[in-house]
């Protein structure tokens, strides 16, 4: 695993390992555990790390080998009813209470000093803040990394579904912990079916065939669109406002989980909470591979100045921000910076102007089909084609306006949550809005940057307005390249297709095409920020 990357920090420790420690959940289940240390005399800080995902690859040398080595004993935990523990695994009913009642348990270890941290991505960061809504006293640190904190928002934005991140979270939860094997082959049949899992009628009961197996929570979480509803009572565990566990934060642009770390440091800031934040060129995976070496810096830092009060490796500012388009990193004092309000307006033309409109006449008119939607194309994906991506092809479509600024003659540098503000009419009433913000270089290469989707509900024919967040961004427009704004009506499977008749999209077996007049009076708005804080090495 070392030799996997360049650029990890010197071994301190030689390494032992107690695999398959029984320790007893909140309800007396089994959960199994793998203890790594430092093969050393003396006392050395805890790290817990919760896994509904296996203890072996990866987590076993990422976590396991290689903090014990960095002088941490590393407790790694199967979460009830995966990896060979016991109990019924749930997507978030139990985490709060077995966290606590492993806790309970390290306290009777005669290797356990009372100091403990806790560490791990995506459902990994989960856990943490499911132990943190009650902290113990012994928890002085966390680092989430690329991490969740509410379901909800994971798997439904505007009352769309998240299709592909259903899919994807349904196959990772069934089939990971059980080795790589059985992961690759259930990955490759998830593959083969995926078309016709998120184009059947209805969707209810169709990913069956795509993930070998019915999975009774991507049921239900496709059968509650609404945030309201009783189900996801406590599903969400977002940083309170009284936590004061001191707490490092790491996404990338272009995770599909980059808008809760962004909220999660919002909360913790406002609640006077010691945090730091760092956002990479990554993705949700990436952030792990070719990310490794930042993400694993940033995470020893952050843990030895909490747990071992050795704070020299902290970077100087509580943010640190990648700049796309440049490939330099920032250190900024807050996020987001202060920034001016730079709106940008769609013509006849297809051009993007500063000048802002005198009416809100019709602009332009096109059409879409749900059956024959507009596909995803990279972006903040869970699965392996997020990211950037040349958007040539998807533009050339006709169900996708673009309206494109002139050659910048100076840099433009957007940092702050990007938004859209629409006013649109459509033929049923019933339609999403994907709107997408892109940096096209000299050559015509549009590549995506941000991007967000709407859900409109109207009268026929009725202009309405909508405002669509299309999430945060720190990117450089280098001179000779241009603004692009991107509309379309979905980006599919992304996200589940509108039919266009306000049936719920999991039920929905009638679908049909819709077509949206835009308006003049629409807007792109980029934070602009000419005074973001000088490049730093990196």
């Amino acid at each position: 695993m070392r030799a996997t990357w360049r650029g990890l920090p010197t071994k301190r420790y030689d390494v032992g390992w107690e695999p398959g420690l029984a320790v007893p959940g909140c309800d007396g289940s089994a959960l199994l555990t793998d203890h790594y240390f430092p093969l050393a005399e003396g006392d050395f800080p805890t790290l817990l790390v919760r896994s509904p995902y296996g203890r072996g690859l990866p987590w076993s040398p990422m976590y396991g080998l290689l903090f014990a080595e960095q002088g941490f004993h590393v407790v790694l935990q199967s979460c009830r009813g995966t990896g060979g523990s016991g109990g019924a695994f749930h997507l978030w009913r139990n985490e709060a209470a077995d966290g606590r009642a492993t806790v309970a348990w390290l306290r009777e270890q005669p290797w356990f000093d009372g100091t403990l941290g806790t560490v791990g991505p995506s459902y990994l960061g989960y856990v943490q803040w499911a132990l943190a809504l009650d902290p113990p006293p012994e928890l002085k640190a966390m680092v989430v990394q690329v991490g969740l904190h509410d379901p909800y928002a994971l798997f439904h934005a505007a009352g769309a579904l998240h299709l592909e991140n259903v899919l994807t979270v349904g196959l990772g939860m069934t089939y990971q912990h059980r080795g790589i094997a059985p992961f690759a082959r259930a990955a490759l049949r998830l593959r083969r079916h995926l078309r016709a899992a998120t184009m059947a009628r209805p969707l209810r009961g169709a990913y069956v065939s795509a993930l070998g197996a019915e999975v009774p929570w991507v049921d239900e979480v496709m059968a509650h669109p609404d945030a309201e509803a009783p189900y996801w009572d406590g599903s969400s565990v977002a940083p309170s406002e009284l936590l004061r566990v001191p707490t490092g934060l790491i996404t990338g642009w272009h995770d599909a989980l980059a808008d809760q770390t962004l909220e999660q440091y919002a909360r913790l800031r406002r609640a006077g909470c010691e945090t730091a934040l760092l956002v990479g060129p990554w993705t949700h995976t990436s952030a792990l591979q070719q990310g490794w070496p930042e993400v694993f810096a940033e995470t020893l830092a952050w843990l030895r100045a909490h747990l071992c009060a050795d704070p020299t490796a902290l970077r100087p500012t509580v943010v640190r921000v990648h700049m796309g388009g440049d490939n330099t990193w920032r250190d900024l004092d807050d996020w987001p910076p202060a920034t001016d309000a730079g709106y940008w307006y769609p013509t006849g033309e297809g051009h993007l102007t500063r000048q802002a409109p005198t009416d809100s006449a019709p602009l332009t008119t096109f059409r879409h089909d749900p059956a024959d939607p507009t596909p995803a194309l990279g972006g903040p994906l869970l699965s392996p084609g997020a990211g950037p991506r040349d958007n040539r092809p998807l533009e050339a479509r006709t169900d996708v306006v673009t309206f494109t600024g002139p050659p910048l003659t100076e840099p433009l540098d957007v940092i702050g949550p990007v938004t859209a503000s629409l006013t649109l009419s459509t033929d049923t009433g019933h339609t999403d809005v994907f709107t997408r913000l892109c940096d096209v270089d000299p050559e015509g290469r549009s590549v995506n940057v941000c991007d967000g989707l709407g859900t409109l509900t109207a009268s026929p024919h009725a202009p309405a307005r909508i405002a669509v967040p299309m999430s945060a961004t720190a990117h450089r427009f280098a001179p000779g390249h241009r603004v692009r704004w991107q509309i379309s009506a979905g980006a599919h499977p992304r996200y589940a297709r509108n039919p266009g008749t306000g049936e719920p999209r999991a039920d929905a077996t009638a679908f049909h095409p819709i077509h949206l007049t835009l308006h003049t009076d629409s807007a792109l708005n980029l934070p602009d920020s000419a005074n973001s804080g000088p490049p730093v090495a990196g």
